[in-house]
């Protein structure tokens, strides 16, 4: 498998170009919205003093009907709220996140090499994402931005009408594995892993790994991969170890982020350990 720096060189020449403009192009992407793509939608989203125009404020839509009965629909506003606070349950507070393109930092070849490839993934997702190539997949390095980048193409797609749903992988695995002797608890708490719109898995298989684990993530992914739902994953894993672990989990990722997989590796790529 190529790594990393064969990538990037493959993309060399177009790769800077590339980002400028996709930077120019999704001004565009918006209609009457003065953001651009670039660490926009999380304030264009989630700014509580915005009215919706649609509903102003309430929540709903009337449609008038002089015939029949006036007929009620949730405005698309109210549907991105509770989409919201799901994922404040699941421990994102989007209100005060600032994981954005905007506050991405690049501080060498390979993470812009990883910001482009996460612009380009929010670009080409409403042509690929029926396909099975639909997915996008962050892997190896602790500390380089994997979770940022990830939550990034969330909270831009969300933006763009796609109901995202957030899964951070040790919590979730721990309260899946708490329903397991409860069968209708445990189709529930599958059920939206398996069949939102767009899954966001963060830190896939962080910690001691257990046949259990490996069997709930495989049943997980084996539903999206059959149905072409598409996924944003993130991992200290590389592919190579992923398919170590699982074969038939590590493969059907890899499938399903082919000409997506990122792979990060070395100590210089941690942020973290950079001097501010």
């Amino acid at each position: 498998m190529k790594n990393w720096k064969t990538l990037y060189s493959d993309d060399n020449e177009q790769s800077d170009k590339e980002y400028e403009n996709l930077h120019d192009a999704n001004s565009n992407l918006y209609d009457n919205k003065n953001n651009s793509l670039y660490g926009a939608s999380y304030d264009g989203l989630y700014n509580e003093e915005k009215v919706c125009p649609k509903c102003r404020g309430v929540g709903f839509i009337v449609k008038r009907d002089e015939k029949y009965q006036d007929i009620i629909t949730p405005c698309s506003c109210s549907l991105k709220d509770n989409v919201k606070s799901k994922w404040k349950r699941a421990g994102l507070n989007v209100d005060n996140s600032k994981l954005n393109f905007k506050n991405y930092k690049v501080f060498n070849q390979l993470t812009r090499y990883c910001r482009n490839k996460a612009l380009a993934y929010v670009k080409s997702f409403k042509e690929i994402r029926n396909r099975r190539q639909n997915s996008i997949a962050f892997l190896g390095q602790v500390g380089s931005g994997k979770t940022h980048l990830s939550i990034a193409i969330a909270m831009n797609l969300m933006e763009l009408g796609v109901r995202a749903y957030y899964m951070p992988y040790r919590d979730v695995i721990t309260k899946i594995k708490q329903n397991m002797l409860d069968d209708e608890a445990y189709k529930k708490s599958m059920g939206k892993y398996k069949t939102s719109e767009l899954l966001i898995i963060d830190d896939l298989f962080k910690g001691k790994v257990t046949e259990s684990d490996i069997n709930i993530v495989f049943e997980i992914i084996n539903h999206r991969y059959l149905n072409n739902y598409p996924m944003v994953i993130s991992s200290e894993y590389t592919m190579e170890k992923l398919l170590d672990l699982d074969e038939a989990v590590g493969s059907r990722i890899f499938e399903m982020c082919r000409g997506n997989v990122v792979e990060i590796e070395g100590k210089e790529n941690n942020y973290r350990l950079k001097e501010r």
